[in-house]
């Protein structure tokens, strides 16, 4: 599975979408995730990945890691493991 998808999946199930139903120009918003379910997907994330994501769950904003929508936090995704490996 590739990041792209893995991302929508995590993403999708905190949702509680089907993965078909997530597309990259959604927000978090759009898709109905709110703060804590923001902060539970970054954890899936970092698990699922095993990667340390670099963000503050106090002000998103403050945070490198873009979370404007969903095609944003996969690009993210895309460079911290490229960035690991």
């Amino acid at each position: 599975m590739n990041v792209s998808s893995q991302v929508i999946e995590i993403i999708a199930e905190q949702a509680l979408l089907e993965p078909s139903d997530v597309h990259e120009g959604h927000t978090l918003e759009d898709l109905g995730i709110d703060s804590l379910g923001l902060v539970e997907s970054i954890f899936a994330i970092e698990e699922g990945f095993d990667i340390s994501v670099p963000f503050n769950a106090n002000d998103p904003t403050a945070s490198e890691f873009d979370i404007s929508s969903v095609g944003a936090i996969i690009k993210a995704v895309e460079q911290l493991v490229k960035d690991q490996s």
